[in-house]
């Protein structure tokens, strides 16, 4: 079984600054800076989860520097004197990467020594406690820092302990004897099956022999011949001599001849066409025409990709019109769920995913004879991956074809990445557009703007106009891009009422008002014509249309025809934007950049632009996508533009100034740059393309190597590659399934486990949109509709609920009013509906399930079991719960405090009867909301959750329980994932032959009562060897740790923080004599210690005064310990 990794099912968390790959490229960056350049120290740990003893001891961080106190008067420079001397010798030191200083005063002169740190090219930060310095960039939390990071305590009833061990007992006693013949089976089944259908191999068809050639190729002759005839006929006839005149119309026609001479002459050739050229719908008919002339149509294959599904489908059905044919014979198109092709098909449109998905099966892309990727400018990450591996095949394939289109003059950049490829540039056509930025707008209109009419009716904006409060001045990033721009404005040429309304032009809102006034004067004023609107997103698109629909003109459908285009709707609502209205109704589009390109709505004559996206960045260093609307580039600008001048003369409305327009960036950022990489890299391994870093550095533009780590550390975790970053059994299943690995886990193990028909809704539920609508005037209501389903402390099986509900009403026909009374979005459920036949469908080709959705769902009962199933596929987004008096507080390893979306049914709750949440994702707006989340408790975690160690701390997440505990969990976990193992390798395997095993697993998960807490600052000491055996109570120890890792600290903090009290506080002085004297504080009281040669036995001899001075030098065992802390408690209450 060399597929399974090495510890469990998942490997060891690094954060992110503390990975020797990322510190290496950090150091590379200062060599020209500093010499010696540092060396970095190996620190990778090895474990996730860490088991400890009940007994422990506190020991100091060994990256803390104990800096000696300045005298009595010494000024503030003879402290940066010593800082200066401090940073010089890290820099100096190559073994050393940070200092860490916990002095009171370094943190009060933060700013002055991080100032000089940053004069010497080193890093700094300011945790809550805790200063660092460091050679590298710093994360905004560090959980080996904080404190207060919890640890958890296990405990379990010794009744159910037993009845669990009896379980596991007899499993791997049964296992011992039957071992011989078991692993027999196993190794013959999974030499015959450990290999999915990925190898290219498989695809290859025999080579024919000599005979049987010659004849394929008289046949081919013959078809060729019809084909050409064919299209002749179609030529010659009277639609077909009109369609070519409306084709000779357009100027990519004027260049046909030497595009077709550059695409024979060039294996790469790079096409940028201006908007209105007709690049998209005639080259790719240039190319089959010309084949079929030649009488090659039998053998020519095109696919020409495009970004979206929508764009895949227009196209496809213009380019079958002006051939005179219907879809699905020379043209077809396959997009993800859908798809119109026959046997005859040798022009397909598809998206960019569709044909990674062939490359998949079929690396050398056999028969294809040219590829087209249409939308190049734009930059999406599996364009710029299909890229990379296009140009690796080019070599392997010297009679295909590869044609590049892009909308924009940024040609260069793709003609030098294909070593130099020929350029041609077509002009567009496009008729005369008027452009009105903002100031225009408001000049032309008379509009006012104030601080309290721009206040959008949707989001935060809603909220503060329902309490008639003015905008908040945020300096959002939004505002900060074009501060600069507005300032150096005056605005002079316009009247002081278009200055005034500028003046307090806010760039945060979209400007819902505005747009309303500007289509109400479109209406009643201009001439016939769409209107097409680009937005940022969904929410803002359905509150606009709402505010739209409740306006006199704009809400009568007698007069406007009101859609929406978005990329989560069903393709068959998407196609009406392409509908003409009835004479004397004016159609209006709210869209988003889905409009930009690609689709043309023939009869839009107007547009109004937000100048705004929705658009994802990824925080690496943090480890933390961000979504924020943006500003769009220059570039989508004019695209926008472009969109009212197509067919007839336009006009363009811009909601912003044109300072703001000069402000742009010329092109978007490249989405490879911008957005986690673990479904890229999963690919990446998929195709067999060797090292995923040595491999993104050869994309057009590479991603950051620190972005790279953290997919590859992410796979590693969740048991999808290997230690050496090979694909192991679990990920081989994970690339034939087209959703994020994550989703992809959760669908195996729902599977696996037989409880695949809820699974199958949670992943469909967190692959579209929400299905859950919150409008913000009835969100009261909303979120009661949510609560009804959910009675677990889980927004997922709420899903599960709420889905089953709309498929019952729609049996009744009654759907749209389940939606209705619920706030469900009806668009969600169908889409989840069709995404759970097709994950079905992928999961029978694994092998996994059969047609007997019986046998698949004999466990769809078990909530806990389907809670596990999720927290599986879910981890490593873990947060834990510690509750205080009236709430609780969220605590992410690598965010610290984070909050939870509104929307969840766990931010209505108090109090959560779990230890830890499971989430689908973590967004950073402000602050870090976690969105859609599910309660689990410690056994869940430890047995789905990610790979476990013993007695080794330093690993993401830390617990503290009982050796026979601990014995048990390690047992099981083992068991389990050899079970998940030999399952995946073996598709057909009948797990009930592991009854024993799967009772305990589900005995466990099913009963664990969560009686454990959350401790806070324990560390334990690092055995030479596992042992098992419980330390007895030790005497109180001055200043040396005790048997088990008591020590003096630990145990004060124990006995104070289980009575209620705050932890105690340290102050430690440096006497004259170079020895350290401690005073420990605690509920008012100080208590000084004994002098000692360093300032950690100082401290801990402190402690050791306080505790014999709280019990009179008795013994202070666990059970004393508790006995004191109760009656220290009772005093405190009898205090009060």
């Amino acid at each position: 079984m060399k597929d399974r990794p090495p510890s469990s099912y998942g490997s060891v968390y690094v954060p992110p600054h503390q990975r020797p790959e990322y510190q290496q490229q950090q150091q590379q960056k200062k060599q020209q800076q500093q010499q010696p350049p540092p060396r970095l120290p190996q620190n990778k740990r090895n474990s996730q989860y860490d088991l400890g003893f009940d007994e422990f001891s506190e020991e100091g961080s060994d990256r803390e520097i104990e800096a000696p106190s300045s005298h009595t008067g010494a000024s503030t420079s003879d402290d940066m004197d010593q800082w200066k001397w401090k940073l010089t010798m890290l820099l100096r030191d190559k073994d050393k990467q940070e200092l860490v200083s916990r002095e009171k005063k370094d943190r009060r002169d933060f700013e002055q020594i991080a100032a000089l740190a940053s004069r010497m090219g080193l890093y700094s930060h300011l945790y809550v406690k805790v200063v660092v310095f460091s050679k590298v960039p710093l994360p905004n939390y560090r959980f080996d820092l904080d404190d207060r990071r919890p640890q958890r305590e296990v405990t379990l009833p010794f009744g159910l302990q037993k009845r669990v061990d009896a379980y596991l007992g007899e499993y791997l006693s049964q296992k011992t004897w039957s071992k011989g013949s078991f692993g027999d089976i196993a190794f013959s089944r999974s030499s015959s099956s450990g290999s999915i259908a990925t190898d290219e191999g498989l695809f290859e068809q025999p080579e024919p022999m000599s005979e049987s050639k010659a004849v394929m190729e008289k046949i081919v002759w013959r078809r060729s011949l019809h084909l050409r005839n064919q299209q002749q006929a179609w030529q010659e006839s009277p639609e077909g001599r009109k369609m070519l005149e409306f084709r000779k119309s357009l100027p990519v026609y004027k260049e046909k001849d030497a595009l077709l001479s550059a695409i024979s002459q060039n294996q790469v050739v790079v096409i940028s066409g201006e908007t209105g050229c007709g690049k998209t719908t005639q080259i790719p008919q240039f190319i089959l025409e010309s084949e079929t002339e030649s009488v090659r149509g039998a053998v020519c294959s095109i696919i020409c990709t495009q970004p979206r599904r929508i764009s895949a489908m227009s196209v496809s059905e213009r380019v079958a019109a002006e051939r005179g044919e219907n879809l699905g014979e020379s043209v077809g198109y396959k997009v993800r769920l859908e798809g119109m092709k026959g046997r005859d098909t040798h022009l397909l449109f598809c998206t960019t995913g569709i044909l990674l998905r062939r490359l998949l099966v079929d690396r050398n892309l056999k028969g294809v004879t040219h590829v087209i990727v249409d939308e190049i400018h734009e930059r999406g990450m599996n364009e710029d991956f299909l890229l990379i591996v296009l140009k690796d095949l080019l070599p392997r394939r010297p009679e295909l074809r590869l044609i590049l289109m892009s909308a924009t003059l940024d040609a260069e950049l793709f003609s030098s990445y294909f070593g130099g490829a020929p350029m041609i540039h077509i002009p567009g056509f496009t008729y005369p557009v008027r452009t009105h930025f903002l100031e225009n707008i408001l000049e032309m209109t008379g509009y006012r703007l104030t601080p309290y009419n721009q206040i959008d009716d949707y989001g935060q904006e809603k909220i503060w106009k329902m309490n008639k409060q003015a905008p908040r001045k945020r300096k959002s990033q939004i505002f900060s891009a074009v501060e600069d721009a507005l300032r150096a404005t005056d605005f002079k040429e316009y009247s002081p009422q278009t200055q005034e309304s500028l003046s307090c032009w806010n760039p945060d809102c979209i400007g819902f008002n505005l747009i309303e006034h500007l289509l109400c004067n479109i209406c009643e004023k201009e001439r016939p014509g769409a209107v097409l609107v680009f937005m940022t997103g969904w929410d803002d698109i359905s509150s606009l249309k709402d505010k739209l629909q409740a306006h006199q003109i704009l809400g009568d459908p007698s007069r406007v025809l009101l859609l929406a285009c978005h990329g989560s709707m069903a393709s068959s609502e998407q196609r009406l934007i392409f509908d003409e209205p009835e004479d004397g109704v004016r159609k209006i589009v709210l869209a988003t950049n889905i409009a930009e390109t690609s689709i043309t709505i023939n009869d839009v004559v107007f547009v109004i632009d937000c100048g705004k996206a929705k658009e994802t960045s990824y925080d690496a260093l943090n480890n933390t996508p961000c979504l924020l609307p943006s500003w769009i580039s220059k570039v989508s600008a004019l695209q926008r533009r472009g969109r009212s001048g197509r067919v007839q003369p336009g006009e363009c409305y811009h909601l912003y100034p044109r300072c703001v327009y000069d402000a742009f960036a010329d092109y978007q950022l490249p989405e490879i740059l911008r957005t986690p990489l673990q479904s890229l890299c999963l690919q990446i391994k998929s195709l067999k393309l060797g090292s995923i870093s040595e491999f993104l550095s050869r994309a057009l533009q590479s991603p950051e190597l620190l972005a790279v780590q953290n997919a590859i550390e992410y796979l590693k975790i969740i048991g999808a590659l290997d230690e050496n970053e090979n694909l192991t059994a679990l990920g081989r299943h994970l690339t034939m399934l087209p959703v994020e690995p994550k989703l992809g886990k959760m669908l195996l193990l729902g599977a696996i486990f037989y409880c695949l028909d809820p699974i199958l809704t949670v992943v469909a539920g967190l692959s579209v949109r929400d299905p859950f609508l919150t409008p913000l005037d009835k969100k009261d209501l909303a979120e009661a509709a949510k609560a009804q389903f959910s009675h677990d402390h889980s927004d997922h099986l709420a899903l599960v609920r709420a889905y089953e509900g709309w498929k019952d009403a729609e049996q009744d026909l009654a759907g749209y009013e389940y939606c209705w009374k619920n706030f469900l979005s009806a668009q969600s459920m169908k889409a989840i509906d069709s995404l759970r036949k097709e994950f079905f469908s992928l999961l029978k080709d694994t092998g996994l399930v059969d047609s007997n959705m019986t046998t698949c769902n004999a466990w769809s009962y078990d909530g806990h079991l389907i809670r596990a199933v999720i927290c599986c596929g879910l981890y490593p987004g873990i947060c834990s719960i510690v509750h205080n008096e009236k709430s609780f507080s969220l605590k992410t390893m690598e965010d610290g405090q984070v909050l939870l979306y509104s929307n969840s049914v766990n931010a209505r709750e108090s109090k959560i009867p779990y230890p830890w949440l499971v989430f689908n994702e973590k967004i950073k707006v402000n602050s870090v909301f976690l969105r859609d989340s599910t309660a689990v408790s410690d056994s869940l975690l430890l047995l789905f959750g990610g790979g476990i160690s013993r007695g080794d701390m330093g690993g993401y997440l830390e617990f503290f329980m009982k050796p026979p505990i601990a014995e048990m969990y390690q047992t099981l976990r083992r068991e389990l994932d050899e079970l998940i193992q030999n399952k995946l390798l073996n598709p057909r395997m009948d797990i009930h032959s592991h009854h024993e095993l799967l009772s305990a697993v589900r005995l466990l998960i099913s009963e664990d009562p969560c009686d454990g807490r959350f401790v806070f600052g324990r560390q334990v000491l690092k055995p030479s060897k596992m042992s098992i055996t419980p330390t007895p109570p030790a005497l109180v120890s001055r200043t040396e740790s005790g048997p088990g890792g008591d020590n003096s600290k630990s145990q004060l903090q124990t006995l104070l923080t289980r009575a209620g009290y705050a932890a105690p506080t340290y102050k430690t002085k440096q006497l004259k004599n170079s020895q350290f004297r401690a005073t420990v504080e605690f509920n008012g009281m100080q208590i000084m210690g004994q002098p000692c040669n360093n300032k950690k036995q100082a401290e801990k001899d402190a402690a050791a005064e306080a505790l014999q001075w709280l019990m009179g030098g008795t013994q202070c065992g666990n059970e004393y310990l508790g006995h004191m802390s109760m009656l220290l408690k009772k005093s405190k209450k009898d205090h009060n």
